[in-house]
């Protein structure tokens, strides 16, 4: 399983977290995961579907922990040299930042929609609701994206 899926794993990771070597952590930590607990594929869908799915979430969540880091660092103050993380293009960068400041429905249909550019019927069946639901959470996430531009000078 690793040998034939870890590929599409390791683009989707790079795409969402900007960097190889956070990429290939998070392949790693996700398929010693599914070694652990292989009952987390429950076969409701197909595998690579699952992986994809997957690595959009714990990708999200490790950009969600980077902002909660990032606040108790400013809260504490940084008593460590971090290194910059490599440049990325600037419109990827305000959606790592959109993202880890979204609950986890949203910053699933985002990334569907607008990065992955799929229909309201794939969001769907990747996450696991009616195509309607998928139109509600577009309008709750067109209403973050308003608040966010308001509130940018």
């Amino acid at each position: 399983m690793y040998r034939r899926h870890a590929p599409l794993v390791h683009r989707r990771a790079r795409a969402l977290l900007g960097s190889d070597a956070a990429a290939l952590d998070l392949v790693q930590d996700l398929f010693t995961s599914l070694y652990e607990r292989p009952d987390q594929f429950k076969g409701k869908s197909s595998l690579p579907t699952f992986l994809y799915a997957a690595t959009t979430h714990a990708c999200w969540m490790r950009l969600r922990d980077g902002r909660n880091r990032l606040r108790l660092i400013q809260q504490e103050g940084d008593t460590l040299h971090r290194p910059s993380p490599a440049p990325d293009p600037e419109q990827l960068a305000e959606l790592r930042q959109l993202l880890a400041r979204l609950d986890e429905p949203l910053a699933s249909v985002l990334v569907y929609y607008f990065f992955d550019q799929m229909t309201h019927a794939e969001i769907a069946e990747l996450v696991g609701c009616s195509r309607r639901q998928v139109g509600y959470l577009l309008e709750r996430l067109d209403g973050e994206l308003r608040s966010v531009g308001e509130a940018t000078p």
